[in-house]
């Protein structure tokens, strides 16, 4: 039988409750240990009465008497001199009682040292009050303390609906980020450097009927700069600077974010002119009705507001918005119509020219060495962002504290660039003697058809050393960035990525799962040639598959197959030639050069890694 599991769910409000009442309870035990303690701290001494009192007077037994008022205090004579306490009655003094009532002789009474102290109005209201008046306090602060925090909760609640946004005042004194701090990228700083302009002098567009820009699009791949360019352009027009993300406005309650849309844009307002930043719009921004289940309300919502808010009824404003996403494609159309974001700037992955300038910016402050050539580094860094470059730069100068160096060198820098593209060497991941020898010879084919092909990059590196999911890996590179490749490039790309297989069937006369990574790659490249680029001669130029738009429970956007099972089969058919063709030129061109293969895998076996200059040594 199965049985029923209830699903138990915490209320905030009983347990702070509950965590009131446990710290009441727990004063209270408190206090009354306290005054438990306080009162058998000391032994009570007897009472006696003033019969006795006399008698012990009169036997000398008395040492000091203090009166106060009708309380009499008596320390006895002895060895631990003994404290009794006494009442006095009446109105006459305990001086006159004991030498009049009790005829005690005037020496005796003097030999006792009887002392009159009388106890003020404020003694008598602590000793008698005190306790109490401390747990009224003790009480009072309680209740003040829940009160406090109820206020504060309510004031929580009411500031709900509030901007989250971090307000940014011109000339504070922080660091300042210009487009002195930004390399690359020039076409978009000089569209930004307008909108600056714009800001600063707004009279000289106005006299010529122009309108300041309502927002400014930032587009591009995650990693190019786009949340620095919008910091450069606060530093640069010095006007007061709201920066804030797409996903802050939405919650889990309708209309939050509704509300602090129009609180932004208030205080936006305000300050103006201003500049409002939302990083990652597309959290917010996404079509309407796209998804599953027509979308989310509470989202809409709020892209209603902002739409409004750009260009509603008031459009006087003088608020440039910046927004930032990678993913223009899934952005509302309301969102980019003019008016609204009048200005698109693209930013592209930095050529190698903005990647030097780059590794220039990100190099300040750190020590490095002389003889490390930046532009080298630009070179062997094809692809990569900023945002990677300011990681390689910092991963090296990890490497360097780990090593105990003071000043980063070249080889750290060229380390960290491998362990950026591939991942950390895997030192521990020793491979087999068998292993080590199939890797070498699979490393091995990709070089030698990497060397020999025409249309393939430079080899820069070969090794067996396992990093990433890699258990090796050949690192070749292109000398110069490239807009366009042609289709005797993919083909020989498609040979040099089936160099390994090749080689490990040629060699072995058998095959192991390591070229796995290759096969899919190819597979990839190959169906690309025929379906995006038109590069099939039996198929001819036809794109096919059609993409919707629609991004369906958050994956890649969805394709829609907009051809029949019978071009599907030519389809596979095509790519099924791609690969063969690519196959026999790799097993041709191993053929013709089995020596050189030997040799490039026998010096991996025995060094595990060779570099550019070393390999092309070897093929000379």
């Amino acid at each position: 039988m199965k049985k029923k599991i209830k699903k138990i769910t915490k209320n905030p409000i009983k347990n702070d409750l509950v965590k009131n009442l446990l710290t009441i309870i727990l004063l209270f035990v408190f206090m009354a240990s306290a005054f438990t303690l306080f009162d058998i701290s000391e032994e009570k001494p007897e009472e006696i009465s003033i019969s006795k009192l006399a008698k012990q007077v009169d036997e000398e037994k008395v040492k000091e008497i203090i009166v106060r008022n009708e309380k009499v205090e008596i320390i006895l004579n002895d060895e631990n001199n003994t404290k009794e306490i006494a009442r006095l009655g009446g109105t006459s003094s305990l001086e006159d009682e004991l030498k009049n009532v009790h005829e005690i002789s005037k020496e005796k009474v003097d030999k006792a040292n009887i002392l009159e102290k009388d106890i003020t109005g404020t003694e008598k209201f602590l000793v008698s009050f005190g306790p109490s008046l401390l747990l009224f306090i003790l009480i009072g602060f309680l209740l003040w303390m829940m009160l406090g925090q109820a206020q504060k909760q309510n004031g929580q609640a009411m500031s709900f609906g509030k901007s989250k946004a971090r307000f940014l005042k011109p000339g504070e004194k922080k660091k300042k980020t210009t487009f002195k701090d930004v390399a690359g990228v020039k076409e978009a700083k000089e569209e930004l450097l307008e909108i600056v302009d714009f800001l600063k002098n707004p009279k000289k567009f106005l006299e010529l009927g122009a309108r300041i820009p309502r927002g400014v699009l930032l587009l591009g791949p995650p990693g190019t700069g786009k949340t620095l360019l919008a910091k450069a352009v606060s530093g640069e027009a010095n006007v007061p600077f709201f920066n804030i993300s797409g996903s802050e406005f939405v919650e889990m309650f309708v209309g939050v974010g509704a509300s602090r849309v129009r609180d932004l844009f208030k205080n936006a307002k305000k300050n103006a002119p201003s500049i409002l930043f939302i990083d990652e719009i597309d959290a917010v921004g996404r079509h309407r009705g796209a998804g599953l289940g027509g979308g989310h309300d509470e989202r809409e919502q709020t892209l209603n507001q902002i739409l409004v808010e750009m260009d509603g009824f008031d459009t006087e404003t003088n608020v440039i918005v910046m927004a930032a996403t990678n993913r223009p494609d899934v952005l509302d159309p309301a969102l980019l119509r003019p008016g609204r974001f009048d200005r698109r700037i693209m930013l592209d992955l930095p050529d190698i020219n903005d990647r030097e300038g780059i590794l220039k910016v990100h190099a300040q402050g750190k020590p490095i060495e002389k003889n490390v050539d930046l532009r080298r580094i630009a070179e062997r860094t094809p692809g990569f962002s900023g945002a990677e470059l300011f990681n390689l730069l910092n991963e090296a100068a990890i490497l360097t504290a780990r090593r105990n160096k003071k000043i980063v060198g070249k080889n750290e820098i060229l380390e960290s660039i491998e362990k950026v593209m591939l991942g950390p060497e895997r030192k521990s991941n020793l491979l087999l003697k068998d292993e080590k020898k199939i890797a070498a010879y699979h490393e091995a084919g990709h070089a030698l058809l990497g060397h020999l092909l025409p249309k393939t990059d430079p080899i820069h590196k070969i090794s067996i050393i396992s990093r990433g999911r890699a258990a090796g890996y050949t690192l070749n590179l292109p000398e110069e960035d490239r807009h366009f490749h042609s289709k005797s490039e993919f083909i020989d790309n498609l040979a040099m990525l089936l160099g390994g297989y090749a080689a490990e069937k040629i060699i072995f006369d058998d095959l192991t799962t390591g070229a796995s990574s290759d096969l899919t790659k190819a597979s990839g490249i190959a169906r690309e040639l025929i379906t995006k680029y038109g590069m099939s001669e039996k198929i001819g130029p036809i794109v096919f598959g059609q993409h919707s738009g629609t991004v369906f429970l958050g994956k890649e956007i969805h394709e829609q197959r907009n051809y029949s099972e019978e071009v599907a089969a030519d389809i596979d058919h095509e790519v099924e030639r791609f690969l063969n063709d690519a196959l026999k030129t790799a097993t041709e061109t191993i053929n013709k050069n089995k020596g050189k293969l030997d040799k490039i895998a026998k010096r991996l076996i025995e060094v595990e890694t060779i570099e550019k200059e070393e390999f092309e040594k070897l093929m000379k």
